[in-house]
């Protein structure tokens, strides 16, 4: 059995949501915003595919819209709870 091509979708939809936001957070770097990434990805439910058109086949529009929603909200609460995070640890 050949694994190798399965693949959370979630992650694609997470990574460009950030890379979107990421520019109205300048002081935020890299390694900050990997934790932003895997704090949403922690707040959605996987959705494991092979290949991209299994989602575009299998989602209705409404479901897309959805998916989009929920992924936009877990990476504005991401955003701000690993700067919360960040700005508790500079105060110790």
């Amino acid at each position: 059995m050949d694994t190798t091509s399965i693949r959370n979708h979630q992650e694609k939809l997470v990574f460009a949501a950030v890379h979107d936001q990421s520019r109205h957070y300048p002081h935020l770097g890299a390694d900050a915003l990997t934790d932003i990434a895997c704090v949403a990805l922690n707040r959605l439910p996987p959705r494991y595919i092979r290949h991209e058109v299994d989602m575009a086949f299998f989602q209705t529009e409404h479901e897309r819209t959805e998916s989009e929603r929920t992924v936009l909200e877990a990476v504005e609460f991401s955003f701000g709870f690993v700067q919360a995070r960040n700005a508790m640890r500079a105060r110790s």
